[in-house]
C-alpha cells in the first residue's frame, strides 16, 4: 500500500515548550496525530514527528513518502549521514536516542522522505504546521525525556 505522511515540529522557545503534527494519508483513509512535551527543541519534534507517523503504520512493507520541512531529518536520511553517525556511536552527534528509535523503525517499510518549503501554501504542511503549533501552545505536561533527562537527572 502505497502511504502519504506529511510532517512539522514546534518548538517555542527552542528549547521550550513543543510539539508534533502529523497527517497521514492512504487511498480514502486520512488520521492525524499531534502531542505536546513541556520542554524540547524544534529538531527533536521534527524528527519525533517521522517517528510516531512511521510507528503508527500497522503492518511492514508499505512504500511511504514522507514530506517534511525539515532539512535536518531529510538530508540526514536522503544524504544517509545517520548511518556513518550510528557506526560512530553517535559521537557528538544530537538527539541519540531519538535516532536510534527511527532506525528500528525504518527498515520496516520502504521509506522516502522529500523536504518540502514550510509555510509555502502546502494544505497537509500547513494543517500539521497547526497541529504542532496548537500542541505547544496546549500548556503541555509530558516530558521528552531524550532532552530532559541528563545522566539521569531531569532537569526542571
Amino acid at each position: 500500500m502505497d502511504i502519504t505522511i506529511y510532517t512539522d515540529g514546534s518548538s517555542l522557545g527552542n528549547p521550550g515548550p513543543g510539539g508534533y503534527g502529523v497527517v497521514l494519508m492512504a487511498g480514502k483513509h486520512r488520521k492525524e496525530l499531534a502531542a505536546g512535551f513541556r520542554k524540547t527543541t524544534n529538531n527533536r519534534m521534527e524528527l519525533l514527528a517521522v517517528i510516531i507517523a512511521l510507528e503508527t503504520l500497522k503492518g511492514e512493507g508499505h512504500n511511504v513518502t514522507i514530506f517534511s520541512d525539515s532539512k535536518y531529518v531529510v538530508q540526514a536520511v536522503e544524504q544517509r549521514w545517520v548511518f556513518g553517525w550510528l557506526k560512530k556511536g553517535f559521537k557528538d552527534k544530537k538527539n541519540p536516542d531519538l535516532w536510534r528509535r527511527f532506525l528500528k523503525i525504518y527498515p520496516k517499510h520502504h521509506v522516502r522522505l522529500q523536504w518540502v518549503k514550510g509555510h509555502a501554501n502546502i494544505p497537509e504542511n500547513e494543517r500539521c504546521d497547526k497541529l504542532a503549533v496548537a500542541a505547544a501552545k496546549s500548556k503541555p505536561t509530558a516530558v521528552d525525556h531524550g532532552f530532559e533527562t541528563v545522566q539521569g537527572a531531569t532537569l526542571l
